[in-house]
Parts: structure tokens; C-alpha cells; sequence
């Protein structure tokens, strides 16, 4: 019996997805649930499981190619695995009749089965395999670093960067030639040797953007578009929270089983502050401002794929505990591309920490249709003054992106105040403050 392997329902708005890598080849066995083949959206990457065990029978659509929910990617001759089985011993048990002996070439091991066998058997990625063909390399030459040891592009171009460094090594053993004495002072060589011209065409990969990165770039650049987007700025003293994190992290994290970050803190004190400024938590539809009487906090993530922003939804309902437990978890699924399009949708704030990778200062751009952004960086100790005295302090820079149609820099200035005030002084979370 044959079984068709179908696109999926994606979730809302999705209508179509573009075939990733297949997991499997023609001939292979495959259980029940076993990812087979894996479809890029505009918002995740979504593993299409195997819908019953057997042999994989044929690819109908390849790699690369969009299809629409509901077409047909290939199918699974059902209960065939088991019969494939039995036949795999029947050359042991009739060995061929004896021949004269005769000399006879080596037959080398195919390269593909080696390097099926280093890399997982994972096929590499599109970009990978690109670069790959394009300056030779065998997937036995490339070590693989990906989910299940695929190859990923960054392994090849390393891969293809140790070859080229081998050959260079051989070449000071060539013999300089040799030149007569001139009679006239020596011309610096610059002026001897003309510069070569370079082909910048061959230098140059040109990879095709995947649905997630044009979906960003497409929704970013629409929210620099519709929005009156403006930054306003402030700064916060980090003390206080990371006097509290030193005192309590191990008790926490022996308590809730995670870590205490920061993160946690700042949903709680942009929470506090949207209580205060309802504007920056509301939405414009048509010629009505929505109000959002609720707290959905959307975390950015940073991926190998690109930026996701999964939601913290009834964040004011949360405990500190419970918030930290839902952004690790979040963390980890986003990097393993585990996350669902429900989880990415309904945000009404949203927050992104540049820190983590070492940012100063940024403008965070709007996460559309929200009305507001904030954008934490690092943590870094400077001269500031308290109390008529310069003390060193851990200072952390915020920046708060709002849409300038509904948000006055007034409530704008007076949200940052909030926030900075929650941060140095902890206790108003206790007192709701």
C-alpha cells in the first residue's frame, strides 16, 4: 500500500512553503513519525514527519522548489520495509561459483558513503553544497557541524580555506630568477610590478535568501514605512539587580531548576510601565487606536536562520520564576528551529538584548503592528556621580523605538523612566510600584 506524503496545515496566514533538505533517499526505510524532509516558511523551519513506517518510494518534488498546503512531496510504500529485510543476506547464502583468478582492480569506497558516514548521514545544507561544487570538495573532505553532523556552509568555507592554505607552503621552494646587475640604482618594486586585476566574480557567492530572511527584511522594511518610527534614550544603574542575581541565583536555580538572567527583570519592569503608559502597548488599526488590556511580550531570539520573536503571553500573570522558565525554553527550541508560527504571533511589546553581543547603542526597529521596542546593550562599569561623589557603576544603555503617531515623547520619555526606576530600585516589584 502507498501512502502520500502531504504539505501540512502551517498555521495561519501560511499558504505555501519552499522544500528544504529531504532527510531520506528512494529505497530508504522509515518509521512512523521520522522527520523526512524539512519546509521553510516565511516565519519557521517545520519537519514534515513520516505518516506511516515502510520504504520511502519515490521524491516527487526537489529541493528548492514552492509548494502550496496540501501538495504531494513524495510517498511511503507501507509495511515494504520489513520485506526488504529478509533480502539482504540471499548473496551470502548462494556465493558465486568459482573463477579462474584473474587481476582484478580495487574498488574504492564511493566518497558519498563516507561522508554519510562522518556527517550522520545527514545530506549538507543548500548553501553548503554549493560552495562545495564550486571549489570541489568531497562531503569526506568537510567535517560537519550541524544538527546530526550536517554540513553546514560555514564548515565547507573553512573546509575549502584549509585546502587552499596547503598549497601556498610549497611555493617559497621555488627558485627566485635571477637578474642581471644593472648599472643604474635599483627601481622600487612597486613601480616594476603593475597591480594584477583580480576576477571579483569568482570571489563572490551569491545565495539565495531563505523565506524566514525575506520575511524579515519585507517586515522591517514595511514597519520603516508605515511607522513614525523615533528613539528616545536612557540609561539605568545595574547594582541593584545584580547585587539581587549574585545573592539568590543559586537558590533560585535550585529551586526552579533555571537560571536567573536579566531578562525576567525587564519584562517586569516594561510591564510596570506599560501599566502606566497604555499608548505604548496599543496598535493602530485603520483610523482606531487598539488598546491592549493584556501583556504579551515578544522576546527576540537570534537563530542561524535569523531573528525570531517568540511571545510571553499573560506575562503580568507570571512570576519572575515562571517568565526566566518560559524564555530558556523558548531559547532552545528557537535555535533547534522547534518553535511553532503560534508561538511568534500576538505580541503586543516587544524587547531585544543587543548586549549579548557586546552593542553600546542601538535604534531597535518596531516589530509591526506594535507600537514599541525596547533595545537592552552591555553592561559596562563608568564614572557617574552619587551623592556629590564619582563612583564606578555598571551602566546599561536603553533605547526605546515607539511609532510617533500614537506615542508622545512625553509618554515615551516617561516609559524609560519607569523601567529605570523598577531596575534600581527591585523592591517596587514586590510592592507593585
Amino acid at each position: 500500500m502507498t501512502i502520500e506524503i502531504k504539505v501540512p496545515a502551517l498555521g495561519e496566514s501560511i499558504t505555501e512553503a519552499t522544500v528544504g533538505q529531504w532527510f531520506k533517499k528512494p529505497g530508504d526505510a522509515v518509521k512512523v513519525d521520522e522527520p523526512l524532509v524539512e519546509l521553510e516558511t516565511e516565519k519557521v523551519t517545520v519537519e514534515v514527519p513520516a505518516p506511516a513506517a515502510g520504504v520511502l518510494a519515490d521524491i516527487k518534488v526537489a529541493q528548492g522548489t514552492t509548494v502550496g498546503i496540501g501538495s504531494v512531496l513524495g510517498s511511503i510504500s507501507e509495511g515494504a520495509a520489513a520485506a526488504a529485510q529478509p533480502a539482504a543476506p540471499q548473496p551470502a547464502a548462494a556465493p558465486p561459483p568459482p573463477k579462474a583468478p584473474e587481476a582484478a582492480p580495487p574498488k574504492p569506497a564511493p566518497a558519498a558513503a563516507v561522508a554519510s558516514t562522518g556527517n550522520g548521514g545527514m545530506p549538507p545544507s543548500p548553501a553548503a553544497r554549493r560552495v562545495m561544487e564550486e571549489r570541489g570538495l568531497a562531503e569526506a573532505d568537510v567535517q560537519g557541524s550541524g544538527r546530526r553532523g550536517q554540513i553546514l556552509k560555514e564548515d565547507a568555507l573553512a573546509a575549502s580555506a584549509g585546502a587552499a592554505a596547503q598549497p601556498a607552503v610549497s611555493r617559497p621552494a621555488e627558485a627566485p630568477p635571477t637578474r642581471a646587475p644593472l648599472a643604474t640604482p635599483p627601481v622600487p618594486v612597486t613601480q616594476l610590478r603593475a597591480p594584477s586585476a583580480p576576477n571579483d566574480a569568482a570571489r563572490e557567492e551569491r545565495v539565495r535568501m531563505t523565506r524566514l530572511r525575506q520575511t524579515i527584511a519585507r517586515r522591517l522594511k514595511e514597519a520603516q514605512n508605515t511607522a513614525a518610527m523615533l528613539t528616545t534614550f536612557n540609561d539605568v544603574d545595574m547594582s541593584a539587580i545584580m547585587k539581587l542575581r549574585s545573592e539568590y541565583k543559586d537558590l533560585f536555580e535550585k529551586r526552579h531548576q533555571v537560571r536567573l538572567g536579566f531578562m525576567g527583570f525587564f519584562v517586569k519592569a516594561c510591564i510596570q510601565a506599560l501599566r502606566e503608559v497604555p499608548a505604548v502597548n496599543a496598535e493602530i488599526d485603520g483610523e482606531d487606536i487598539v488598546y491592549k488590556n493584556y501583556y504579551h511580550i515578544g522576546v527576540a531570539v537570534s537563530t542561524e536562520r535569523g531573528l525570531v520573536v517568540p511571545v510571553v503571553r499573560e506575562a503580568d500573570r507570571m512570576s519572575l520564576a515562571e517568565i526566566e522558565i518560559a524564555i530558556a525554553d523558548f531559547g532552545r527550541r528557537a535555535r533547534d528551529g522547534k518553535l511553532s508560527i503560534e508561538e511568534m504571533q500576538g505580541g503586543t511589546f516587544s524587547i531585544t538584548n543587543g548586549g549579548v553581543f557586546g552593542s553600546l547603542l542601538s535604534t531597535p526597529i518596531l516589530n509591526a503592528p506594535q507600537s514599541g521596542i525596547l533595545g537592552m546593550h552591555r553592561i559596562e562599569e563608568r564614572a557617574i556621580v552619587k551623592n556629590g561623589q564619582i563612583v564606578a557603576r555598571p551602566m546599561m544603555n536603553l533605547a526605546l523605538s515607539y511609532d510617533h503617531r500614537i506615542v508622545d515623547g512625553r509618554d515615551a520619555v516617561t516609559f524609560l523612566v519607569r523601567v529605570k526606576e523598577c531596575l534600581e530600585d527591585p523592591q517596587r516589584f514586590v510592592l507593585d510600584l
